[in-house]
């Protein structure tokens, strides 16, 4: 099992959570964050101040796959949010160990 964790758009969440129901992926977690990349932000000016607005609105998405999926829901999140322009957000795999279902004790890949 992989954890994907996609750091994306904002405006781009709507159209993942639609590719994601259409391509029957369940169980993703969802967070709004502030982020700092490539992009480095924007002057804005403040009471006659200009100040730098480094830290975007991003937003994480978290969702668990068995190994054999990870490549599908990789180039589908790619699809589905790339814009072509900087600010397009991150992917990151890492494994997983473990998954236990807390309702039923179900362990495994039966459990995602």
């Amino acid at each position: 099992m992989k954890l994907i964790e996609a750091i994306i758009r904002p405006e781009k969440l709507e159209p993942l959570k639609d590719a994601f129901l259409k391509a029957q992926i369940k169980g993703m977690n969802v967070r709004q964050i502030l982020g700092c990349g490539n992009q480095h932000g924007w002057i804005a000016h403040n009471r006659g101040s200009e100040v730098m607005m480094n830290m975007l609105p991003k937003i994480e998405i978290k969702i668990v796959v068995t190994d054999d999926k990870v490549e599908d829901t990789v180039k589908l999140i790619i699809d589905t949010v790339r814009t072509g322009e900087i600010g397009d957000g991150k992917i990151f795999i890492k494994s997983v160990e473990d998954c236990i279902r807390i309702r039923t004790g179900e362990r495994g890949e039966g459990a995602v």
